[in-house]
């Protein structure tokens, strides 16, 4: 009877419990006469209203059909947190509106997505200065199949000490998986050479055979996708 006393008195603290592994990440694109004006005023905002829990990372889309936009992201937070957010109080929207509205395109997004430690190498708070972005999205009732495909991906990383924290979006348009590979030692990782051949290495970290079922799954399972180049703007940033 003490037991389940004990047990039921710890309910509450479980229950109130939230992992933080959301991320929103939203996407403005400045005016192309208006980057310097832009870039001032959203250094400046950030750093007088995103602080503490709601500060914001900051990075330049380089490549990829959103190049020339910048990403604002906060989180990791829990979904209660996101829920408590409000718009952060009038003097910060009338702030946006003022100074940083004025010199945006038309053009915005904005996606939450939940970090997926069982696909993951790397916290989602271990960052790194520049990274790239690789969209996945997986055709409808495929769900299990490429999370599945994916473990064999993260073997490979892993094995190979490569920095890869994978998402899923959350709410956020065509449901996709979000591969993000943190370049711990710059974009010479990106170099021919650096590592040995994808197949190769998939196959050392997963046996014989694996590289053509690994193949044949994603085939089956992709949709459509495409990648992305993005450097961070610590001078924009929260500090």
């Amino acid at each position: 009877m003490r037991k389940l006393f004990l047990l039921l008195m710890l309910v509450p603290f479980y229950g109130n419990s939230q992992e933080k592994n959301v991320i929103n990440a939203t996407r403005v694109f400045p005016k192309p006469d208006k980057v310097a004006e832009f870039e001032k005023a959203i250094a400046a905002h950030a750093q007088k209203f995103h602080t503490g829990d709601y500060k914001w990372r900051v990075a330049e889309i380089m490549s990829g059909p959103d190049a020339g936009g910048y990403t604002l992201v906060e989180g990791p937070h829990t979904w209660d947190q996101v829920d408590k957010r409000g718009d952060l109080g009038a003097a910060h929207q009338a702030d946006w509106n003022k100074n940083i509205a004025i010199h945006l395109s038309q053009k915005t997004s904005s996606l939450y997505a939940v970090y997926l430690p069982d696909l993951s190498t790397v916290k989602p708070d271990d960052y790194s200065e520049k990274y790239a972005i690789n969209h996945v999205f997986f055709k409808p009732g495929m769900y299990g199949e490429i999370i599945e495909n994916y473990k064999g991906l993260k073997k490979m990383w892993e094995a190979d000490k490569m920095n890869i924290a994978v998402y899923e979006s959350s709410s956020s348009g065509a449901p996709q998986l979000i591969v993000v590979t943190r370049y711990k030692d710059g974009l010479k990782e990106r170099q021919t050479g650096f590592r040995k051949p994808f197949p190769e290495r998939y196959v050392a970290a997963n046996g014989a055979g694996s590289f053509e079922k690994w193949l044949e799954v994603t085939q089956k399972t992709v949709d459509h996708q495409w990648g992305e180049m993005l450097f961070t703007r610590a001078d924009l940033g929260s500090k």
